[in-house]
């Protein structure tokens, strides 16, 4: 019986200390998306690999996101800068972004793909479709 417990206490400091590890790489830095890609592994879809090319050249072209304390997360998109809550889940491989208020009704996720103290790649869905976001530190 103790054998178990020990090993679920374990597995728990283990998480926590995955998502405290993401956290802390994310945290207090202006990632900037430099390019948009579709995800290693998809089957080549002509209208997919569009989409990441005109994603790249217009709507993420001036693209900012950061990560600040009490859960603050702030996305800068063409200069005009929103805000709202993020936590992270699944060891710190997902990461949750929800409105201001916290409400999972407008809840958006993000996997973490590479996440590095100066690159953040994230796999988010735009559409009907899953994209790549490669961002650098600035």
């Amino acid at each position: 019986m103790k054998i178990p417990i020990l090993f679920l206490s374990a597995a728990i400091a283990l998480a926590a200390c995955n998502s405290g590890k993401t956290n802390a790489l994310l945290q207090h830095k202006k990632w900037k998306v430099y390019d948009v890609t579709v995800p290693a592994g998809s089957s080549y879809n002509h209208v997919q690999a569009s989409q990441a090319k005109d994603l790249k050249d217009g709507y993420y072209s001036d693209a900012y996101y950061q990560f600040l304390d009490n859960d603050l997360f702030i996305a800068t998109i063409g200069g005009v800068p929103d805000s709202g809550k993020y936590s992270l889940l699944s060891n710190g491989k997902i990461i949750s972004v929800t409105g201001a208020n916290g409400s999972r009704g407008s809840e958006h996720l993000v996997e973490v793909v590479k996440l590095t103290d100066t690159e953040f790649d994230m796999k988010v869905t735009t559409g009907e479709y899953y994209f790549v976001l490669h961002t650098r530190k600035q």
